[in-house]
Formats: structure tokens, sequence, C-alpha cells
């Protein structure tokens, strides 16, 4: 009982620790708004004054560099997310999804942060740094392509076994998640035709969080006179709608157990069921190294290859709508092949267990940290008055559009397709393409069987998203 008390108290004290260092990084980023390093005359020869420099401190000691910089805000955002997300209030926690929260707060503080702080210029930051760039492109990206192999290759052994068993009800699911979502989306546009379509399809690939969309609907507006404009309201709209789309699924996988006050020993029971399991002995094939890291990679080359590949899907060729799997869907499907067959010719083809969970719950965190950075950065250099109430209209259109999809999704897989909870939720999570949701039912569920739901319903919800939010723009 003692020792229960003490580890309460415990976690209280880092709980007190972590909102000290926020509110220490707020005043400071506050502060920094106002600061004005000071300043020295500069004279010519003739003693005339020319300009002014600043003047030389201690704090020239230090070199905050850009890759500093990056390293700083990516631990302080990963060390305090995870504090956030390990706050358990009544049995729910945010988990992994405090990272994207911290995130979203650090990139929206680091703007306020002006271009002449001195030492501290370099966390200015702006959609346009280098920073952010390195964030929401390497850094987000590494982090899918290690969460989203690690989980093909965890539910490769089982998956088409599975798909070939379920195949019509995932895709019955998936058409009719993005279905809804889409229906609202059109509803807010026809409600609101001041927007245009393109804000809308912006908020819809937002409220699905679903990066191939949001390239979609960029792609459907390339060719427009007013392209750069157009391209700037679908960000805008995506960024409002994001961080709803990834919390409200998260919460929702992790609540709807919890309000059903299901068993979740006896739905792990019945998953296991509705799939069939296979243990394999890798003791006869060659391994070239213990981790796995050289099959894991060769699964993410041929991943990336096949993520490239382009598909016309109009007589427009590649000026109209097109698709292609992208980094997600491709390393996915590959890993989920490489993970299938589990070895070429006698060449062992196995990762191991603790290396795949390490990286994807690493790879989960990276992800998160790179879209919560840029959607904190893109929301403060979006918010103008003018822009409020479209903010507002997107925000509340965007919830609907996660909220509509998950609650119509569950109700049909349970009363009409008869899913078992877990394959059901599983489901949800890949037609709602929600990655962070995954990792969260992964931990709700205490069993990684759930991804085969979630990469059976994925392709179809991938390529329907796609073609939402081109169409939305083409022909409305």
């Amino acid at each position: 009982m003692e020792n229960e008390k003490s580890k309460k108290s415990l976690k209280w004290l880092w709980i007190v620790i972590a909102l000290v260092v926020v509110a220490a990084l707020a005043v400071w980023c506050i502060l920094s708004a106002i600061y004005n390093p000071n300043m020295t005359p500069v004279k010519d020869e003739s003693g005339n004054t020319i300009g002014e420099k600043p003047v030389e401190t201690v704090s020239n000691i230090l070199n905050f560099s850009n890759t500093f910089v990056l390293f700083v805000i990516a631990f302080v955002v990963i060390g305090f997310g995870y504090l956030l997300g390990g706050i358990n209030v009544k049995g729910v926690t945010l988990g992994t999804a405090g990272v994207f929260l911290v995130a979203i707060l650090v990139g929206y503080l680091c703007t306020l942060v002006p271009e002449n702080a001195g030492v501290f210029s370099g966390f200015h930051l702006t959609e346009a740094s280098s920073v952010v760039n390195s964030l929401k492109g390497t850094v987000q990206n590494i982090g899918l392509i290690l969460f989203v192999g690690a989980v093909g290759f965890i539910a490769g052994p089982n998956f088409f076994k599975n798909l070939a068993k379920n195949f019509k009800t995932y895709i019955v699911l998936g058409v009719i998640i993005i279905l809804t979502g889409t229906l609202v989306a059109v509803l807010c546009t026809l409600l609101t035709p001041q927007y245009g379509p393109e804000y809308w399809a912006g908020v819809l690939s937002g409220a699905l969080t679903s990066t191939p969309g949001f390239s979609a609907a960029k792609d459907a507006i390339l060719n427009s006179p007013n392209a750069a404009q157009l391209e700037a309201v679908i960000s805008l709209g995506h960024a409002v709608a994001y961080p709803f789309g990834v919390i409200g699924v998260v919460l929702f996988v992790q609540l709807m157990p919890k309000f059903l006050k299901a068993d979740m020993g006896k739905e792990r029971e019945l998953l296991k069921i509705g799939g069939v399991e296979e243990k394999r002995d890798y003791s006869k094939y060659f391994k070239v190294e213990d981790f796995g890291f050289m099959p894991f990679a060769l699964a993410v080359i041929a991943g990336l290859l096949l993520g490239s590949i382009t598909i016309p899907l109009t007589g427009d060729g590649y000026n109209g709508p097109c698709f292609s799997l992208g980094t997600t869907g491709g390393v996915l499907i590959m890993c989920l092949v490489f993970g299938h067959f589990g070895h070429i010719g006698k060449l062992s083809l196995e990762v191991k267990e603790g290396t795949l969970k390490v990286m994807r719950e690493f790879g989960l965190a990276l992800f998160l940290l790179g879209a919560g950075v840029h959607g904190g950065v893109a929301l403060k250099e979006s918010m103008s008055s003018e822009f409020m109430v479209q903010m507002i209209w997107g925000f509340v259109g965007g919830a609907l559009m996660t909220i509509a999809p998950l609650v119509v999704g569950y109700f049909f897989g349970k009363y009409v397709l008869k899913l078992p909870l877990l394959n059901n939720l599983g489901s949800i999570t890949g037609g709602m393409t929600s990655t962070p949701a995954l990792g969260t039912l992964i931990s709700t569920a205490k069993t990684d069987d759930v991804a085969s739901a979630y990469a059976s319903t994925y392709p179809i919800a991938l390529v329907l998203v796609v073609l939402a939010s081109q169409l939305m723009i083409r022909l409305m």
C-alpha cells in the first residue's frame, strides 16, 4: 500500500515538474517576443554614426545552430509528450498522442520568438524555416516508415489469410467510412459556398489525417491560374482539422471499450477466433544479423519503389486525377508481404519482435513530432482576424467529418457486419487512415493482432480519400 502511494507521489511530482517547465517555456517565449538586444553605434573614420550593432555579451559563446534547435525541440516534445500521455484520468490516457499535443504547443510558442532574439533567434520558427522543413519532411517520413513497416511485419504472418476470409467485410466498411466523411464535406461546401470546395477538401484530408488526400487536393489545383492562393486555402483547412482528426479517433478507440464495459480478455479471444494465427520456426534459415535490420531495410526500399508508382484514373492521363500508394501504402504492403513469406529461399526475413515494437513506438513518436510542430506553426501563421470565422467553421466541420464516420462505421460494423469489437475498432482506424489511433488501439487491446484489421481496411480507404479530395475540387 505504501509502495503504491509512493508511486503516485512520484508520478504527480513528475507532472508538476513538467507543468513548471512548460510554463517556463511559455514565459520565455513571451519575454523573448519583447526582447531587444542592446545596440551600440557604428561609426566611420570621420566619427559619423552609420549604423548599429549588437553589444557583445557572454551569450556569444553559445552556438545555437539549426541542428541544435532541431534536437532540442525534438527531445523536449518527445519527453514531455510521453509525460503528458502517461497521465491517467479515470483509466483514460492520451498515450503517444500526448506527443502530438505538446508538439503543437511548442510549434506555436516558437512562432512567438522574434527574429532578433539574439542567441535564441534560431528558435523563431516559420513554415519556411529549415528546422520546420526537416521536421515535417525527413523526421516525419522516417517516423512513418518505421511505424507502418513495423506494423506490416507484425501483421504479415496472418494478414493475407485473414484478408481472404473477411475481404468483402473490410472493403464495405472502408467505403462506408470514407463516404460518410465525404458527404459531410459536400454538405459543408454547399452551406458555405464562400469558402469553396478547395477549403473543405483540405478540411476533409485533415479530419481523416490523410497526407495522400491532402497532396491529392493540392494536385487538383496545380493548373489553376490562382494555384498558389488555392494551395494556401487547402493547407489552412488541413491544419485546422488535423489536430481533432488525430485526437478524436485516438479517444474513440480508447473510450469505446470502457463505455461498453468490454471484457478485453474475451475480446482478444474473439479477435483470434476471427483470424488464423501462425507460429514460425526461423531456426532453419540463415540470418545475416540478429536484429533483422537488413530484411527490414529491403522491405522498406521495395515499399518506397511500389509507393512511387503513379496510375492515372481518368482519360486525362497524368493531367487528371491520379493514384499512388505513397510512402505509407507502399511500405505497409511490402512489409506485409515480407512478413507473410518470412524467408527467401534459405535467407531469413525475420525481424525480432523486440526490434519491431521499438520501431513501432519510436516511429509513431517521430511522426507525431513532425506533424505537430508543423501544425502549430501553420496554425499561428493562419491566425488573423479575417480567417477566424473561417477557421471556426473549418474546425466544426472537420470535427463532424471525424465523428460521423466513426459513429456510422462502428454501428455498421457491429450490427450489419457483425464484427467483434476489436475487429471493428481496428477496421475503423484503417478506414480513418489514422496511424496514431492504431498505436493507441494496440496499447488498449494489448495485442498486435488488431493491426490486421487496420491493414485490411487502410488500402481501400486510402484510394477513396484520394479520389474524394480531387473529385470535390474538380466537380463542385
